[in-house]
């Protein structure tokens, strides 16, 4: 195995040389000799490669289920809700933003205190966003010696703090012509993407609206903004910006450059617009996270699909770079390449999660890869600096659509390596089969319902099948609660995913349009996405589908084969005791419920429940996949953990809703 990808990684800072002597003089052989004094986690993936994995090594298989809670953090007085923020452990101080206002906090990660806090003033820009508490974590980076957090808040200004006291960078950015704002420290991002806007209301909604639910990236003191966009589900009006990705220099906050997610006449794929739909239609948002490899000077920017779900009769032809994975140079903002994975996306399957960079060893020998994970089950694996597929992506036929107006791309590109981590499209040979009569009664419940393949078209309401809906299976096999993993020294990438089917119907663009208050754009859709939705469920309580409910895959990015796929939890009580159940041996079914993972240099760590709902913290052999230990924890872990190590003390932190719940071993 070749060196591990190590650009940025977490970092480990050493206590000074005589200290590191005269622990080695003093600690018995079976300890470290050279004592780790911290270890960070400087992404909300841990580094620039988003592997979510630690070098500390403090917690093991044999004492993991010592683990006990620290302390917890409250984000109450923040108005924090959703825990979607992963900290980041920096030179000795946690970093994140809580509640729908993204308040930048620092906390002492000795005992949980908050150090500092920084709110930006009030804006109808920020009251309107709909990703408003959905900040994941914060951007950063060291120049000349001074350690710098950047953010981007709900109103969608970009904002440098002073990691040390929290206050606005000096000389960052230009004044913003609004009562509140700090003198300095702060660039409106509104004003670069080139459309008109009033500096507080911020755009017309008939124009559009952009936000944003991630926090930048800072790559060869170049600060990328992404951005995010109202829910595609959430739409039903045809106009929008679109969500272009921004380029600012670290130190002074000079806007560099823009990358437009729509291409312009003369710029590569312009041509996959048809009918100019570029003019007016917009999001090709990157909501997920971005990653970078820095030694190549490249990020690498996964977007989502245009305006409106399930409905593309608007904006005919491809439409790259619509859910997309774009690679671009970070100084100039220059596209290096680029794949589009769904072509003409209406399925909702916009890319929810970061990209993962490993360095692993193919039968092309040492290769640099980037591996996208996706909800429709499938990894998407590339040479990171050529943008070559590492194995084979085929060109597969597709059904058409029968809806009256829209033009679905014939083939859509499926991987041959790795083989899928769920099972793909819906049918009958992936029904529930305890018993014969079990899968009976799903076939009943799904009479209704077009099953069919991967990206099954969707149809409208009183469709002249008779059918109510199509399944869209699955619907998300990874999301924004549950990303994927992996391991820089094997090559080993984990995968947590469930399998589901939405199961949306179109409806006119004037009904949806009575289902929001203040709707972005002018021209109504012909079609548009139903509030909620009917949706199939099986009479004995169950999943209309096999198991396992939850699952975790672990891919040999080496090679792209599955080395083991073992169920995610434990099967549900509420399962085990069913009437239609009893003398039925259904094996480990996993939970059904989803949960975060780190990995550590002796196992995989993630998060799950039990039979009777206890959340439990699971240590998992990564080569094998057998379960090491668990633990209980005191609350449901979401969107992400991380690990990291203190003044020679290794930390789990969880997050819990609207706290921080920390592990550690007892003193």
């Amino acid at each position: 195995m070749i060196k591990p990808y190590a650009s940025n990684r977490s970092r480990i800072h050493w206590s000074n040389l005589l200290k590191t002597l005269v622990l080695g003089l003093l600690v018995p052989f079976g300890w470290s000799a050279f004592a780790q004094d911290s270890v960070e986690w400087t992404t909300l993936g841990s580094d620039f490669a988003h592997t979510r994995s630690t070098v500390a090594d403090q917690i093991t298989p044999e004492n993991f289920s010592d683990l006990e809670v620290a302390w917890t953090w409250d984000g109450a007085s923040f108005e924090a809700q959703s825990g979607r923020s992963t900290p980041s452990y920096i030179n000795g101080r946690l970093y994140t933003v809580a509640g729908a206002r993204r308040h930048v906090v620092a906390i002492d990660p000795k005992s949980g205190a908050t150090i500092w806090s920084y709110r930006e003033p009030d804006t109808p820009r920020w009251d309107y966003s709909m990703r408003a508490d959905y900040g994941k974590g914060v951007g950063y980076a060291n120049l000349d010696g001074r350690d710098i957090i950047y953010i981007i808040s709900p109103g969608f200004f970009l904002t440098a703090l002073d990691a040390e006291t929290g206050k606005p960078l000096q000389g960052f950015g230009e004044r913003v012509s609004i009562d509140g704002f700090p003198e300095t420290g702060v660039v409106d991002l509104l004003k670069d993407l080139g459309h008109p806007y009033d500096p507080y209301e911020g755009l017309p909604l008939e124009r559009g609206y952009i936000t944003s639910s991630s926090p930048p990236i800072v790559v060869n003191d170049v600060v990328i903004v992404g951005n995010s966009a109202e829910q595609g589900y959430n739409q039903s009006r045809i106009e929008n910006v679109p969500g272009d990705i921004l380029g600012y220099d670290a130190r002074s906050g000079e806007f560099l450059w823009k990358f437009n997610v729509l291409p312009k006449p003369g710029e590569y794929g312009h041509e996959t617009w048809e009918n100019d739909a570029w003019q007016y239609t917009g999001d090709i948002s990157s909501w997920a996270p971005i990653s970078a490899d820095p030694e190549l000077d490249l990020v690498y920017i996964p977007t989502n699909g245009v305006t409106i779900d399930y409905y593309g009769g608007h904006h005919p032809g491809d439409n790259l770079y619509g859910t997309s994975l774009i690679s671009l140079n970070a100084r100039t903002g220059e596209r290096a390449w680029h794949f589009q994975m769904v072509r003409h996306d209406i399925w909702n399957f916009d890319t929810p999660t970061a990209p993962i960079l490993l360095d692993v060893e193919t039968e092309s020998g040492p290769t640099p890869i980037v591996a996208q994970a996706t909800k429709q089950g499938l990894v998407y694996v590339f040479n990171r600096e050529t943008g070559e597929p590492i194995w084979p992506i085929e060109e597969v036929p597709m059904p058409a659509s029968t809806v009256p107006g829209e033009k679905l791309s014939e083939y859509q590109p499926i991987p041959t390596k790795p083989a899928p981590y769920e099972y793909l499209g819906s049918g009958e040979d992936n029904l529930v089969d305890f018993t014969p009569e079990l899968k009976f009664q799903a076939l009943e419940a799904l009479a209704e319902f077009n099953m069919g393949p991967l990206f099954n078209p969707p149809i409208q309401a009183n469709h002249p099948s008779g059918k109510l809906a199509s399944l869209m299976c699955p619907s998300g096999a990874v999301n924004i609660t549950h990303p994927p993993v992996a391991d820089p020294e094997s090559g080993v990438m984990y995968i947590m995913s469930r399998y589901s089917c939405g199961s949306r119907r179109l409806v006119s663009g004037d009904e949806a349009d009575t289902y929001y208050e203040a709707p972005t754009g002018l021209t109504l859709s012909r079609y548009a996405a139903a509030s909620g939705g009917p949706t199939p469920r099986h009479p004995a309580g169950i999943p209309l589908w096999k198991p396992p409910y939850s699952r975790i895959t672990a891919i040999d990015m080496n090679s792209g084969d599955h080395l083991w796929m073992i169920p995610a939890g434990y099967t549900p009580e509420r399962y085990q005791n069913l009437p239609a159940l009893q003398g039925v041996d259904i094996g480990n079914t996993g939970s059904g419920a989803v949960g975060q993972m780190v990995v550590t240099p002796e196992m995989l760590i993630y998060s799950n429940v039990t039979s009777d709902g206890t959340p439990h913290l699971f240590a998992l052999d990564k080569v094998t996949g057998a379960e090491l230990a668990k633990v209980e924890v005191p609350a449901t872990t979401r969107y992400g953990m991380s690990s990291w190590m203190h003044e020679g003390k290794q930390y789990i932190i969880l997050q819990t809703g609207s706290s921080l719940t920390t592990m550690a071993l007892p003193n």
